[in-house]
């Protein structure tokens, strides 16, 4: 079966560290759904690409062309892995409304999705901000996610900490995505805009 993974990536900068994160996840999701006999495609969403649309569809509640393409993305995939920077001890308020918005164009979006979380920060003492606020988001959203968080600090990129214990979260992670996705049939889509039935009108009366 073909599979496709969507990668949400909220980093600010280019290059940005909660991008390195994602990429590497990806890469490491991708190989193990290859391992379990599926075609897999990753597709990547900026977040900082859609800023403004951002701002723009949460007030409207219609999101522009570009953004409407990332929410599709990520409402059509097999999986998700979802990386934020840490901001003020949380995920940052780009990577939360794109998610609110996705939640206001389809609520039932990311139901039953597997997902894979990870952050990024300036000190490992923010990583609870895992488990403390980018899980119950996904948990409220309805989301699969999956055991093992991912969470990379400074010296995860060649500093103090040993060279393979960030490799090793990340095949963790990547493995126990890739089985919540192979264990699936493909997502079912549905268009939110689309008008309702008339008989489904008439069997709601």
């Amino acid at each position: 079966m073909r599979r496709t993974i969507a990668v949400v990536s909220a980093g600010l900068g280019r290059p940005s560290s909660s991008r390195l994160l994602a990429d590497r996840l990806a890469a490491a999701a991708e190989r193990e759904v290859r391992e379990l006999g599926d075609e897999v495609e990753v597709r990547v969403a900026e977040v900082r690409d859609h800023a403004h649309d951002l701002v723009d569809g949460m007030v409207s509640g219609y999101p522009a062309p570009e953004l409407k393409d990332a929410l599709d993305t990520v409402a059509g995939a097999d999986g998700l892995i979802a990386v934020t920077p840490t901001f003020t001890a949380s995920y940052s308020g780009l990577f939360k409304a794109f998610f609110d918005v996705l939640d206001m164009v389809d609520d039932n979006a990311l139901a039953d999705k597997p997902v894979l979380i990870g952050a990024t920060g300036g000190t490992a003492r923010h990583s609870l901000v895992l488990e403390n606020a980018v899980r119950p988001l996904f948990v409220y959203l309805r989301g699969v996610v999956v055991r093992t968080s991912v969470f990379a600090a400074p010296e995860d990129w060649g500093g103090t900490a040993a060279p393979d214990l960030l490799a090793h979260r990340i095949d963790r992670a990547a493995a126990q995505l890739a089985v919540e996705i192979h264990r699936r049939g493909a997502p079912v889509v549905r268009d939110p805009f689309a008008p309702t039935p008339f008989a489904d009108l008439l069997d709601a009366g």
